[in-house]
C-alpha cells in the first residue's frame, strides 16, 4: 500500500506536471511572459549603454525588471490566470470528484511556478550578463530573497485568483489595474528617492518596495545579511502571510466548488 506522504507527492508533480504541458500548449503566454520583461531589459541596456556613470543604474534596474515586473507577472499573473481557468473550464468540480488530495492541486501550482520563475530568472540574466550588468552579492541571499518573492507572489495569486478571477479575461483587467501601480510604486524602473515625499511614504506600504530593494541590495549593491535585515525579515512574514491567505482562499474555493 504506497504511503499517503508518497501518494501526496506524485499527485503533485502529476498536478505540476500538467500545468507546465498546457502551458507550453499555449505558447502565446509562455510568449508574453518572456517578451515583456526581456524587452525592458534591453530597452534599460540601451538607455545605459552610452554613459559608463550610470553602470550601478544598469545592474539595480536589471534586478527591478526581473521582481519586480518578470515575476510579479509570471508567478501572480500566472498563478491568477491559472485558476481563473481552471473555474471557467469546470475542471475544479471533476477534480474533487478524484482521488487527488486538495493539498496536491495547491502544491502543484507552486512547483510549476516555482520551475517557471526559475526559467524567467536564468532567461533575464542570461539577457543581463550580455548587456554588461554584473551580480555583485551573494547567491545564497539572492537566491533566498528570490524564492521568498516567488511564494509572496503565489500566494497573493491563490487570493485574487480564488477570491475576484472567474474568467480569463478578467486577470488581463485585473493585472493592468493594480499590476502598473504596484510596479511604479514599488521602485521597479526608478528609485524611490526620486518620488514626492507623499509617494515615498505611500511606497513604503508595497511589498514590492522590499522586495525590489532586497534583491538590488544584494545584486546590484552588494549588501549582506546586516545592511539588509529589515527587507528580508519584511519578506519573510509578507512571505508567510501571503501563503496563509492563499490558502485560506483556496479552501474557501474548495468549498464554493463542492456545493455546486
Amino acid at each position: 500500500m504506497m504511503s499517503s506522504s508518497r501518494l501526496l507527492i506524485e499527485q503533485t508533480l502529476a498536478v505540476a506536471q500538467r500545468l507546465l504541458l498546457e502551458q507550453w500548449r499555449q505558447k502565446r503566454g509562455l510568449i508574453f511572459w518572456a517578451v515583456f520583461p526581456s524587452t525592458m531589459m534591453l530597452l534599460f541596456g540601451l538607455v545605459y549603454a552610452h554613459n559608463d556613470s550610470m553602470r550601478a543604474g544598469l545592474d539595480a534596474a536589471a534586478a527591478g525588471i526581473l521582481v519586480g515586473a518578470a515575476l510579479f507577472f509570471s508567478c501572480l499573473g500566472g498563478t491568477v490566470a491559472v485558476i481563473a481557468a481552471e473555474r471557467e473550464r469546470g475542471t475544479l468540480p471533476r477534480l474533487l470528484t478524484t482521488p487527488l488530495h486538495p493539498a496536491a492541486y495547491f502544491l502543484g501550482v507552486v512547483i510549476a511556478q516555482l520551475l517557471l520563475a526559475l526559467m524567467q530568472v536564468v532567461m533575464l540574466y542570461s539577457i543581463a550578463l550580455a548587456i554588461g550588468v554584473k551580480y555583485h552579492g551573494s547567491l545564497f541571499l539572492g537566491g533566498l530573497i528570490l524564492l521568498l518573492s516567488v511564494f509572496a507572489y503565489v500566494g497573493m495569486g491563490f487570493f485574487l485568483g480564488a477570491r475576484f478571477a472567474r474568467r480569463s479575461e478578467e486577470v488581463v483587467v485585473a493585472l493592468s489595474a493594480i499590476g502598473v501601480p504596484l510596479l511604479v510604486l514599488g521602485g521597479t524602473f526608478f528609485p524611490l528617492e526620486i518620488m514626492p515625499q507623499g509617494m515615498q511614504a505611500v511606497a513604503h506600504i508595497n511589498p514590492m518596495l522590499h522586495m525590489n530593494q532586497a534583491f538590488k541590495g544584494v545584486a546590484a549593491y552588494g549588501m549582506g545579511w546586516a545592511e539588509l535585515r529589515f527587507e528580508v525579515t519584511f519578506l519573510f512574514v509578507f512571505c508567510g502571510l501571503s501563503l496563509a491567505l492563499g490558502i485560506q482562499s483556496y479552501r474557501h474555493l474548495l468549498g464554493v466548488e463542492k456545493s455546486k
